[in-house]
């Protein structure tokens, strides 16, 4: 059960216009294509992707590019939208979400339901922590990852004990209680449950009544913690590099920071391991290209240390440290740096940008500047207090 109907507020006005998992990223990719990569390479072929707000593109998304598996042999990813059927109301809150589509969870004969968001970064074998929750006859199996006390305040945390026993759960504390084996460590609820289905049902039916937040973090968890067996799995990662890699890119910053650090020398994520592929919808577009390369006049058409997606035409512009999706177009003597650029963004000749997200579509006439003085940049746009840029799809040039 893939939880994929966040408003992903923190992220507006990117998710304006669509949910936060269907939010592109790494020019090419959707947020979710991480999770749903990681359930077919551990071998899960029956996922039912819960949405709700603003799912229209989600919807498509999953329909083009996720619906390779075979329905013959019982497989399949299918979306779920509310359809309130155990009232009138929407989906209320993780747990409620759950709830509402119970009936879909009892069809089948399995004993354990894996609970995932759709709204991280990382790459993980969810059979892994399978193998472990059926060792530990466990009735709910939560995935943690080590982070340093510091950033815990922004998570929410688990306190274990030398087994891997869960006894306390704190939802972004100020002191985060640290792990039993290092007290500059704290582990992070990564929002990975694998729970037994009959506890999972029976929690859920109880949780329905009652006056919540119908949330797991807020209110399943810590109802649970000194009555059923609860334990933490700690994060193994498929992403072959020295640290663990997990990000939650709820806020534009971090967003923005986990984007850029794919175009690094040696990023922290691994994106070239054929291992371990992250899947997405592979659109029909011919190959990038940059053209003019007339030095005396300084037009060129050059792209250093970026990402560039397929159908991207580079006519006579200079792309730096930048992510460009498929069909951006960046025209003659226009300097683009240490930017996002979204799908069928076009860049005016003159133009000087940079540390920018532009939104799909958006058109800036020739000569437009947007991040060199912050100041007139906020009357127009929104501007983040790391200084980044965000230009809505909506945004339309003033006339001249």
């Amino acid at each position: 059960m893939l939880l994929a109907g966040g408003k992903g507020e923190r992220l507006h006005p990117l998710t304006a216009m669509e949910s936060k998992p269907a939010v592109p990223f790494g020019g090419i990719y959707r947020i979710i294509d991480f999770t749903l990569s990681n359930c077919i390479s551990s071998g899960i072929r029956r996922i039912f992707v819960l949405t709700q707000y603003r799912s229209h593109t989600l919807h498509r998304h999953l329909q083009l590019g996720w619906s390779f598996l075979s329905h013959y042999f019982d497989e399949f990813i299918e979306a779920v939208p509310p359809q309130q059927m155990m009232g009138e109301s929407w989906y209320r809150g993780t747990a409620d979400a759950i709830y509402q589509n119970l009936h879909l969870v009892q069809q089948y004969g399995t004993e354990d339901i894996l609970i995932v968001s759709g709204d991280h970064i990382y790459k993980m074998d969810y059979s892994l922590m399978w193998q472990i929750h059926k060792d530990r006859k466990a009735d709910l199996t939560i995935a943690t990852i080590e982070y340093p006390i510091a950033e815990g305040s922004s998570f929410g945390i688990m306190a274990v004990d030398c087994n891997d026993r869960v006894t306390g759960f704190q939802e972004k504390p100020k002191n985060p209680t640290p792990t039993p084996t290092n007290p500059n460590h704290c582990l992070v609820n990564m929002g990975v449950y694998l729970f037994k289905k009959e506890v999972l049902i029976d929690l859920l039916e109880k949780d329905s009544g009652k006056t919540t937040a119908h949330d797991f973090g807020k209110d399943i968890i810590p109802s649970i913690i000194n009555t059923h067996a609860v334990y933490s799995y700690n994060f193994r990662d498929e992403n072959n590099k020295t640290a663990k890699y997990w990000r939650d890119v709820g806020t534009m910053k971090s967003y923005f920071d986990t984007n850029m650090d794919l175009i690094s020398t040696n990023p922290e994520l691994n994106l070239y391991d054929p291992k371990w592929p992250i899947r997405t919808l592979q659109e029909q577009s011919p190959p990038p290209k940059f053209v003019f390369a007339d030095l005396r006049e300084g037009r060129v058409g050059i792209a250093l240390d970026s990402m560039v997606a397929a159908g991207c035409i580079i006519s006579g512009g200079r792309v730096q440290n930048c992510i460009l999706s498929p069909w951006v177009r960046v025209n003659s003597y226009a300097e683009v740096t240490r930017c996002i650029l979204f799908h069928e963004v076009n860049i005016g000749r003159y133009s000087k940008v940079r540390n920018c997200i532009i939104d799909r579509g958006v058109v800036l006439p020739p000569r437009t500047v947007i991040g060199y003085d912050l100041e007139e940049d906020t009357k127009r746009f929104t501007v983040t207090e790391d200084g980044i840029v965000v230009v809505p799809r909506t945004w339309k040039p003033e006339p001249e």
